[in-house]
C-alpha cells in the first residue's frame, strides 16, 4: 500500500488549523502536507509536528494575491522579483519544518499574453528556484492542474510538465503527480503511472475521487486497482513517494467526518 499523507488544508476542516496534526495522527497518517503555511508562525507548526510525531513531506510557496485571483507568480513576465521573494519564504518556512519539498505553482496565463513569452519566464524562474533550494537541501515541485478547477492556469498536462523538468535538467526539480487533475485533463492514469514513475522525476503524488473531489472510494476512478499498480510500480523502480490525501471530505466540516471517511484507508 502506498505512504498516505493528510492533506491538512482539506482534511479535517472541523477543527481549527493547529488541532488537525493531532487528529490526523490519531487516525494514524505519519505525515501531512498543506497549501498555504504562511498565516501560522513556523515554529508553531513544527511543534505541532514533533507533538504528534508527524512529518511535513509538502506545501506550496506563497501564490501572490490568492484573495484577489492570484495562483502563483512563476509564469508572469514583471513579478521576478516577488517569485524570488516568495521563493526566500517558502525556503525559511521549509527549513523551520524540515520539509523536503515546495511546490511551485506556475500561475494563470493572462488573456492575450504571448504563450511563448510565458513559458520563458517559467523556465527562467523555476531554474533560479531548484538552484536557491538546492542550496537549502530541497526539491522544488511543479504540478500541472486542470483548468475546470482553475481556468486559465497555465500548466495542464504530464508530458509539459516532464518536458520542463527534462529541458532544465536540475536534478531537485521534480513533478508533482496529482491523480485526481491527471484523470480530469488526459485520463489513461494507470498508463501514466507506469511511464513516468519510473524516470525519477515524479517528487510527490496526490488524489482525490473525480469528480466529486471526495475520499477515493468511488467515482470514475479505481484507486483499488490504482493503489496496486502504485505498488507494483514503486517497488520495481524503488520510487518512495508520499500519496497525499487532497480531497474533501464527502460528509462536509461536521464532527468526525474525515476520520468517518478513512474506511479506503483502514481497509
Amino acid at each position: 500500500m502506498p505512504r498516505f499523507a493528510a492533506n491538512l488544508t482539506m482534511l479535517y476542516n472541523e477543527h481549527n488549523f493547529l488541532d488537525r496534526f493531532a487528529a490526523a495522527a490519531q487516525d494514524g497518517f505519519c505525515a501531512v502536507e498543506f497549501l498555504f503555511p504562511y498565516e501560522q508562525a513556523a515554529k508553531d507548526l513544527a511543534l505541532r509536528l514533533q507533538d504528534n510525531g508527524l512529518q511535513q513531506v509538502l506545501f506550496n510557496a506563497p501564490p501572490g494575491d490568492w484573495a484577489a485571483g492570484e495562483r502563483g507568480l512563476a509564469c508572469l513576465p514583471g513579478r521576478e522579483a516577488a517569485f524570488r521573494d516568495s521563493m526566500e519564504r517558502a525556503l525559511d518556512y521549509a527549513h523551520t519544518l524540515q520539509c523536503p519539498r515546495i511546490h511551485v505553482m506556475a500561475g494563470l496565463a493572462p488573456a492575450g499574453a504571448d504563450a511563448s513569452a510565458l513559458r520563458a519566464t517559467y523556465l527562467a524562474n523555476l531554474a533560479w528556484a531548484a538552484n536557491a533550494a538546492a542550496a537549502a537541501g530541497r526539491e522544488v515541485l511543479i504540478e500541472p492542474i486542470n483548468q475546470r478547477d482553475m481556468p486559465g492556469y497555465f500548466l495542464n498536462r504530464q508530458d509539459a510538465a516532464h518536458a520542463i523538468v527534462q529541458e532544465l535538467n536540475a536534478p531537485n526539480l521534480k513533478v508533482q503527480f496529482d491523480l485526481y487533475h491527471c484523470q480530469v485533463v488526459e485520463g489513461d492514469v494507470a498508463t501514466k503511472i507506469r511511464h513516468y514513475l519510473p524516470t525519477g522525476r515524479v517528487g510527490h503524488m496526490q488524489m482525490a475521487s473525480v469528480p466529486e473531489r471526495h475520499e477515493p472510494d468511488g467515482g470514475e476512478l479505481n484507486y483499488s486497482y490504482l493503489f496496486a499498480v502504485l505498488d507494483e510500480v514503486s517497488q520495481a523502480c524503488g520510487w518512495e513517494g508520499w500519496l497525499g490525501c487532497e480531497y474533501r471530505p464527502r460528509l462536509g466540516a461536521v464532527a468526525g467526518a474525515t476520520s468517518q471517511g478513512l474506511g479506503w484507508m483502514r481497509g
